[in-house]
């Protein structure tokens, strides 16, 4: 098909996400990208543009790495999917060992899934049942930290503090306790509320989520590790499980392979998707052993819950080979030794005109935009603000494809981007944030 024959039948049948669907089927012109490589995607028309956010955060080890393709192809000729009820095979068994050998300590069973969201999901109803089954129901309760984002099912939703995406469903989702973030300078804050609920309300709560160092959707906001060790401190001493969403942080992206290290801390339940398969959506839960074992006891005791797809062998046996890559292809020195130059070209930005805040950790650069109109310290409709979309519009035409968190725009991309790659990635972010505030 053509270009024009794609778009026309997308604004005709389909239902995009995080879409204006009026403006778009009246106006709307996306990239139509017909081929994938390394750093780069390519539109139809033949334009380059090189994947500035990794394709939603997941493209870590770029497209169409041709050894996860020559995994999911082999795979693909032998066993492509088979039932997890009742069924074993080499790819999951594989993948669940690998996964415990580099998890952080304490966390010994794998229990796999679709994607982030459902990983989330998995850890909801463990948390829950586990401490049903050791006697304590009242333990129902979670804790999040305000401006969360934890997927899009209705339970990961119901931990969200982003209130655009929670609101119009805030009459079915469950009710959390929300605690202040620590990031942007508010650690103090965020450490004494969160010791007053534990202090008081510990009784009766399952869990607390976090998304460790870096809170993605609510801003690409960062926090330092002395929360987490905090935090850890706090949830074992007042016998609380903390629940590690490392969606998006695991697999290097913040210079460690998961940002739990960066606090020498161990969750326990940790939840991993995006980089998890890479180019296949598929997720997990890992769990300790104190979890696991609440489970023993019969089938009435049993985690009575599954995915068509968990533990699908094509996804395992990509995941499995993504393990590999990291190892063997040095992924997270790669981060270690690239995170100066994006922190020191993203600090640059922070006397740009139009520019309100900046920051960086790992291979993770966030520029906070000057909104028109915006009350200072009201970060409950951010999502909603166009500064970013602008900043957007100037970078595709510089060959680069973003995706704006409303006022924040930011860089996320593959971590096996060359040092040359990320400077001129980074000048060009620039000249599009320039570009973007002088045509206001």
């Amino acid at each position: 098909m053509s270009r024009s024959q794609i778009v026309a039948l997308d604004k005709q049948f389909v239902w995009r996400p995080y879409t204006d669907m009026d403006a778009y089927i009246a106006a709307g012109d996306p990239l139509v990208i017909d081929r994938a490589e390394g750093i780069f995607v390519y539109d139809k028309n033949g334009t380059r543009y090189l994947d500035g956010c990794s394709s939603w955060w997941t493209a870590s080890l770029g497209h169409q790495h041709p050894r996860l393709v020559k995994a999911l192809v082999e795979q693909a000729t032998r066993l492509a999917h088979v039932a997890f009820a009742g069924v074993a095979h080499e790819e999951a068994s594989a993948l669940a060992e690998a996964l415990i050998k580099v998890a952080p300590q304490g966390l010994t069973r794998a229990f796999f899934t679709d994607n982030g969201s459902t990983a989330i999901e998995v850890a909801i109803k463990m948390a829950i049942q586990m401490w049903r089954q050791l006697g304590h129901a009242e333990k129902h309760r979670f804790v999040t930290l305000d401006g969360a984002f934890h997927g899009e099912t209705l339970g990961a939703t119901s931990l969200g503090g982003v209130d655009v995406f929670r609101r119009p469903f805030g009459n079915v989702v469950f009710d959390c306790i929300v605690v202040p973030s620590p990031a942007n300078g508010g650690y103090e804050r965020a450490f004494q509320e969160l010791a007053r609920v534990l202090r008081e309300d510990g009784d009766a709560i399952a869990g607390v989520f976090v998304e460790p160092l870096v809170q993605g959707a609510a801003g690409m906001r960062t926090y330092s590790p002395e929360y987490l060790r905090e935090l850890r401190s706090m949830c074992t001493r007042h016998d609380v499980l903390l629940i590690a969403d490392e969606v998006f942080t695991g697999y290097g992206r913040t210079g460690t392979m998961w940002a739990c290290d960066q606090a020498g801390i161990s969750p326990d339940l940790m939840c991993l998707g995006k980089t998890f398969a890479s180019i296949l959506p598929m997720g997990a839960t890992l769990a300790s052993d104190r979890v696991f074992s609440a489970f023993a006891g019969g089938r009435d005791r049993a985690l009575l819950y599954g995915h068509t797809f968990c533990a699908n062998p094509l996804g395992a046996r990509v995941a499995l080979e993504v393990l590999k890559i990291i190892d063997e292809e040095r992924i997270v020195s790669r981060v270690a030794d690239l995170a100066p130059l994006m922190a020191t070209k993203i600090d640059a930005m922070a006397s740009m005109k139009g520019v309100a805040a900046t920051r960086s950790l790992g291979m993770i650069g966030a520029v906070d935009l000057v909104e028109e109109g915006a009350v200072s310290g009201d970060e409950r409709e951010s999502y909603l603000r166009t500064a970013g979309w602008k900043v957007t519009d100037e970078a595709r035409k510089r060959g680069v494809y973003l995706r704006p968190l409303g006022s924040t725009v930011y860089l996320c991309p593959p971590l096996i981007i060359a040092e040359r790659e990320l400077e001129g990635l980074l000048g060009e972010f620039a000249a599009a944030i320039a570009a973007a505030v002088a045509v206001g």
